[in-house]
């Protein structure tokens, strides 16, 4: 566990959420914001977060849909430390439970079929694509070194209940990749939304949304812009900072 002078405690959605981070090591990212809220649930799901890190995605969800519960799996028991204490001090630890363990071992961890919705946010810098992180925190959340969009699909194929939903965010240039991993997991791509810089720039991300054993059909969602011409956040990433806008992503069959 880190020491507390190495921890900072930062504020979200307008100061309505707070989040323990380790100061040097790995800090949550725009992508997560923009993951948790693309993420739709139905009353009462039951959903996790695969490779949570310090439990971002979970706290805005756990915001977002009151009625549903959530767990939450990472790997680096420092970081697992880090998003219970920030359930504890949000006080959702009621329906918020984190659990320290690796996906490729989930077998061990939780039951087949206990879920309806599986989130993941996973590494996706291949091991030799460039300089590797020095900081070893950021170095496994950032990069395939314990942890591959592979082996969450894998996870997420194991834990999800007849009809239930996965959701993700991963580099644009990797979207055939993707498409064809969910497949081969027999989830199926229902919902797509290219993220771009601005008007000008080619996509950085895609979020989609797959369903187990889907019908073949996709909706490709109007793409969401970061910055306008002005260079200043739109007014649909403004409404993401401040908890207003979600990009609701109900998948169809």
């Amino acid at each position: 566990m880190q020491n507390m002078e190495e921890e900072t405690l930062d504020t979200i959605l307008e100061g309505r959420l707070r989040v323990f981070q380790t100061r040097r090591g790995y800090r949550f990212s725009l992508d997560s914001i923009l993951l948790a809220h693309f993420v739709s649930l139905k009353p009462r799901a039951r959903a996790i977060d695969i490779g949570c890190g310090s439990g971002i995605i979970l706290l805005i969800l756990a915001k977002r849909f009151p009625q549903s519960n959530f767990a939450g799996l990472e790997i680096q028991k420092n970081l697992a430390a880090l998003a219970e204490k920030s359930t504890r001090i949000n006080e959702l630890e009621s329906r918020v439970k984190i659990f320290s363990g690796d996906a490729r071992d989930i077998k061990n961890v939780f039951p087949a079929q206990s879920f309806d919705t599986v989130i993941f946010n996973p590494p996706y810098r291949k091991l030799n694509s460039g300089r590797i992180n020095p900081h070893p925190e950021k170095a496994i959340a950032r990069h395939e070194i314990k942890g591959s969009l592979k082996y969450f699909l894998t996870a997420a194929k194991y834990l999800l209940k007849p009809a239930g939903t996965v959701f993700t965010i991963y580099p644009a240039k990797r979207l055939v990749e993707l498409i064809c991993l969910f497949r081969d997991n027999d989830i199926e791509p229902k919902k797509m939304k290219l993220v771009l810089s601005d008007n000008f720039s080619k996509a950085e991300f895609v979020l989609l949304e797959g369903k187990s054993g889907g019908h073949e059909e996709i909706k490709i969602e109007s793409p969401l812009f970061i910055y306008d011409q002005n260079k200043k956040y739109t007014q649909e990433m403004e409404g993401v900072f401040t908890g207003l806008s979600c990009f609701p992503a109900d998948g169809g069959d």
